[in-house]
């Protein structure tokens, strides 16, 4: 154990309850994101799909409705989520070596 593992293992959390040791082969960031981007176009199919059938006679408006505004959702977190980490980008190009 190194030293920031040791520090982090002694550090408590929000609850109370100490972080323990960072666990190694989870999920990384890229599968991560790449899992959130596959989600958001699939909230996009979706509404594009009920959006289709309510405009075809068959959908219910409100389930379309409902599908509309989960890829708004989802669309706006990925924004933000866009934003951060070109704002993260941009302050690491800023710092001098």
């Amino acid at each position: 154990m190194n030293g920031i593992q040791r520090v982090q293992a002694t550090i408590p959390a929000a609850g109370g309850e100490s972080l323990g040791v960072p666990q190694v082969g989870g999920p990384s960031f890229a599968d991560e994101l790449g899992r959130a981007l596959g989600a958001a176009d699939t909230a996009q199919l979706a509404a594009d799909s009920e959006a289709t059938r309510s405009a075809l006679g068959a959908g219910n408006i409100h389930e379309t409705a409902i599908a509309l505004e989960k890829a708004d959702i989802s669309m706006r977190v990925l924004t933000k989520v866009r934003n951060k980490l070109v704002e993260a980008y941009q302050e690491v190009m800023r710092m001098s070596v």
